[in-house]
């Protein structure tokens, strides 16, 4: 991103391959070969019942072929999110789009085709469709739809998990996405803006924006939970899913249909801590639980302001190359704690608050600090069980090494516009008009885009006024 200007979509810190592969080519390799010899929004494990129908499913009496592939150890499931997003004030321009995701996953227990105990193996893949609001008509940082993403038919996660230790701890390898198990509010899940889920500490500085949705990446994961109330996770992923490219570029089409399945990046190192309390149904306590995470890259990232001439890059003088810094890391919490539980008992319902908070450096990422948290009604309504009402924020400020090249520009040029914090504020009201068939009514104010740059249809040079976009979300699962 230049100073002052907008790039859409935005550029990403991008690793130089070294000679050596490293860990993460062994790990990797051994994945695949596995996976080859006799695993909103990703895919996450498919819940089902004994005749293979999918929690939450439209379908709600069992039928013959489904049940007999249940009893062979195959379930499936079909998922479509569809959504008409108007962007109604402000931004770089006013209009609506309709934009849809068709998903289908599939699991096989292979402890019932072939014997392996506690082996299973899951796939899902994406067909996208139309084009989202962000780039053409908001020109934020922070996406307004958390499935918008490049029209096209894409991969996803493509994996085997072992269980062992009495069910208590799990590998699974194989191509995976950061966002299945990482970073994730239960109460910030409500919202359709894309950074309630994956925080953008993460996915807006690392390579290719890291492997978050619509993207995953071979990696391994080793899941361990000594007890119903505490989850450790660690993983190490391939640290880039589309590859460097020389120049500006967008990603997606790099890795257009998700089958790069690249190991000679550097590698990327994720863990997290869950502490869990009151989660069971008639729990007398508020139910909450608390994460604790922290992710390590390590390849070499672009500093935000100096080049390696030791100028700054809005110098006129300044060679253009920027000065590379090695590695990239970052820290979050989460919490989600209940605040009202019905007399029913259910963790998941009444009156609960979240708040997520995470930090990384200032001279190699383009967002330092990001903020969000909210406020989440469940079933609340009388005979409405299911509906939920929402109200969230977020914050997410341009790192102060990138507004201090800002300042250069402005210095240099005479003119520009130092850029400060992206923030939205959301309301979400969430239907359930029968069992698999959701309907949410969602505005989001989207205030000050990407921090505050230049509108490119502004003839002054102005900065993109702030943005207020309502959302027609339904999804469908089958």
């Amino acid at each position: 991103m230049t100073a002052g200007g907008i790039v859409t979509p935005i550029e990403r810190p991008k690793t130089k391959p070294r000679g050596r592969r490293g860990l993460l080519s062994t790990l990797a390799v051994v994945a695949i070969g596995a996976t080859l010899s006799p695993s909103i929004s990703h895919s996450q494990s498919l819940d089902h019942d004994a005749n293979g129908i999918p929690t939450g499913s439209l379908q709600t009496q069992p039928d013959a072929g489904r049940k007999a592939l249940a009893d062979k150890g195959v379930v499936y499931g079909i998922n479509y999110v569809g959504e008409f997003q108007n962007n109604v004030a402000g931004g770089i321009r006013t209009g609506g789009i309709y934009i849809g995701r068709l998903e289908g996953v599939v699991e096989v227990d292979l402890a019932r085709t072939s014997g392996l105990t506690g082996l299973t193996f899951h796939a899902n893949a994406f067909q996208i469709h139309g084009k989202g609001l962000t780039g053409d008509y908001l020109g934020t940082q922070l996406g307004s739809s958390f499935i918008e993403g490049r029209a096209t038919t894409r991969l996803s996660e493509f994996w085997l998990e072992q269980k062992f230790a009495g069910d208590k701890a799990s590998l699974r390898f194989g191509q995976l996405a950061t966002d299945s198990e990482f970073f994730i509010s239960n109460y910030g899940n409500q919202f359709i803006n894309a950074a309630f889920g994956t925080i953008p500490t993460f996915s807006a500085n690392m390579p290719s924006g890291g492997a978050t949705y619509p993207f995953a990446t071979p990696g391994v994961r080793l899941k361990v939970e000594p007890d119903k109330s505490t989850t450790a996770l660690a993983a190490i992923f391939n640290g880039d899913p589309a590859g460097p490219a020389d120049g500006p570029g967008d990603p997606q089409s790099r890795n257009r249909h998700g089958l790069n399945f690249r190991i000679q990046d550097q590698p990327l190192a994720i863990a997290e801590l869950q502490l869990k309390a009151n989660q069971n149904k008639g729990d007398a306590g508020l139910a909450r639980i608390l994460k604790l995470g922290a992710w390590d890259h390590f390849g070499r990232f672009d500093d935000q302001r100096i080049g390696t001439d030791g100028l700054s890059l809005a110098n006129p003088a300044n060679n253009g190359q920027p000065l590379k810094q090695r590695g990239n890391w970052g820290v979050y919490a989460i919490i989600d704690q209940q605040i009202w539980r019905p007399a029913s008992g259910e963790a998941d319902k009444g009156v609960g608050v979240f708040a997520r908070a995470s930090g990384a450096p200032s001279n190699r990422n383009v967002i330092d600090l990001y903020l969000d948290g909210g406020i989440v009604f469940a079933g609340m309504i009388p005979h409405r069980p299911d509906d939920v009402l929402s109200f969230g924020a977020a914050y997410a400020r341009i790192s102060d090494t990138a507004r201090q090249l800002d300042a250069d520009a402005v210095a240099f040029n005479g003119t520009g516009i130092v850029r400060s914090a992206e923030r939205v504020f959301s309301v979400n009201y969430q239907a359930q008009i029968k069992a698999g068939w959701q309907v949410d009514l969602d505005y989001q104010r989207l205030v000050n885009p990407s921090g505050g740059v230049a509108n490119p249809l502004s003839p002054t040079g102005a900065a993109i006024p702030s943005a207020s976009v309502l959302t027609l979300h339904t999804l469908l699962k089958y």
